[in-house]
């Protein structure tokens, strides 16, 4: 059974940085395209993943490309998600998951286990 488990979310100011980890037990990090998705509050999760990485690279929607940095670690089996500049409008749960497949696409139906989710909150 694959598992994600989401961390390092906070409360900041615009501008500052955060940087999220999910841990997976189930599928290696390297075996699966993983990706990154978001809530804002008030509205359904994003269908479309904000970053992605597998063997096809690394991929990052225009809202977060050249702020946001995906990377994993191999050996610990995690995830990253390095938010730098971060905007109010960044303010959302963070979600990682874990598709079928390890060609990376973006919607979200192409992944099959979730994180429970990690809040991230930017003020002004």
């Amino acid at each position: 059974q694959v598992r994600l488990r989401e961390s390092g979310g906070g409360s900041v100011q615009a501008g500052d940085s955060l940087r999220l980890s999910c841990t997976i037990s189930g599928v290696r990090v390297n075996n699966a395209c993983m990706g990154w998705f978001r809530q804002a509050p008030g509205k359904e999760r994003e269908e479309f993943a904000i970053g992605m990485i597998g063997n096809d690279g690394i991929q990052y929607d225009d809202s977060v490309k050249d702020r946001f940095t995906i990377s994993r670690d191999n050996a610990k089996n995690t995830l990253y998600l390095q938010m730098n500049n971060l905007k109010p409008d960044d303010t959302a749960m963070y979600y990682c998951a874990a598709s079928h497949y390890v060609l990376c696409g973006r919607t979200e139906g192409m992944y099959r286990a979730w994180g429970q989710g990690t809040q991230v909150t930017v003020s002004s």
